[in-house]
């Protein structure tokens, strides 16, 4: 393969609180193939040796980007094979992603796995645009730079003011507005957001997000990492298939891999915004301020506020073009 990949940018923090380098979990659900093609393209992509796992899943080992899990994203995989088991998981193929799933890794690693993309795009993949029903994206389990409550609420805050912006400027498929994966964060829980004593504990902030967002259907799903760091506190949420990780789990970007000009850059760009303004405090307060005055107690347009977020943005060199 071509080592001639864009650099993925470092994010702002770019060490955990031990000073090892913060990684990224990456999980791209694609269609058009079945997870063995795609094991297949990803051994003749990488190397490393390939196992067959129970039910429609395999691993990739040994590989440049350390081990692959590909699997068809169906809890029925995890059924007791039987012949209805393989009739159901069958007849929802042309709609049930496959996922390939990494280790952390990081920012080399990210790039040497955008690499896979064009072999997988050759190879017949395709992505959220390919179908009306097809919302398949890409997910970033982004390492937190530390536990601290300010490590976890600017960005968690960056992410809720840029939110509507990020929907409007960098538009993700349609099919993945009318499916119940990434639904934007509701206005009174950015209002209460903001509203938050700068004092206040951790356990208050995962209580407060845990009242407004009771689902994993957010853009920025804050369930695993509030499970990994607060786990009492979600007692109210059906979290068994949450697992608790110290990530921000990212899940906004769409899959787009039968598009020639797209990859895992485009969609990092997203998140590096996010905190790119979580590191600036005085833009953060400021963008905040905005946003109450510009929502009275009914939001009904997100695209005005989108509109303003971008000048802002502008204004502080951390995007070019407004929303037209």
């Amino acid at each position: 393969m071509s080592d001639a990949t864009p650099a993925f940018a470092p994010l702002p923090r770019a060490d955990a609180a031990d000073g090892s380098p913060r990684r990224v979990g990456v999980e791209i659900e694609l269609g058009g193939l079945s997870e063995a093609r795609v094991a297949k393209i990803a051994q003749q992509a990488f190397g490393g040796t390939l196992a067959r796992g129970s039910g429609p899943s395999w691993k990739l080992e040994d590989s440049p980007v350390g081990a692959l899990d590909i699997y068809l994203d169906t809890s029925l995989r995890k059924s007791e094979k039987s012949a209805l088991r393989d009739a159901a998981m069958a007849l929802g193929r042309d709609i049930i992603p496959v996922e390939i799933v990494t280790e952390p890794l990081d920012l080399d690693g990210l790039a040497r796995l955008n690499r896979l993309l064009p072999h997988l795009r050759d190879g017949g993949a395709r992505g959220s645009s390919a179908g009306l029903v097809l919302g398949f994206g890409v997910h970033f389990n982004v390492q937190i730079a530390s536990d601290s409550m300010e490590d976890i609420r600017r960005p968690l805050t960056a992410y809720a003011l840029l939110e509507d912006w990020l929907r409007a400027a960098m538009p993700i498929d349609d099919t993945r507005r009318i499916l119940p994966f990434t639904a934007p964060y509701p206005t009174t829980f950015v209002r209460a957001l903001l509203a938050l004593p700068e004092n206040a504990p951790l356990a208050e902030l995962v209580d407060l997000y845990v009242q407004h967002n009771p689902t994993r259907n957010r853009g920025l799903d804050m369930l695993p990492l509030f499970k990994h760091l607060a786990p009492d506190h979600l007692a109210s949420v059906q979290t068994e298939a949450t697992s608790a990780r110290p990530t921000f789990h990212f899940r906004l970007p769409d899959c787009r891999i039968d598009e020639p000009d797209w990859s895992l850059l485009t969609e990092w760009q997203r998140w590096l915004l996010v905190e790119r303004l979580a590191e600036d405090p005085r833009l953060l307060a400021a963008m905040g301020r905005v946003w109450q005055a510009a929502h009275g107690p009914v939001t009904l347009s997100r695209r005005t506020w989108a509109q303003r977020c971008g000048d802002l943005l502008i204004g502080a060199g951390l995007a070019e073009e407004p929303i037209t």
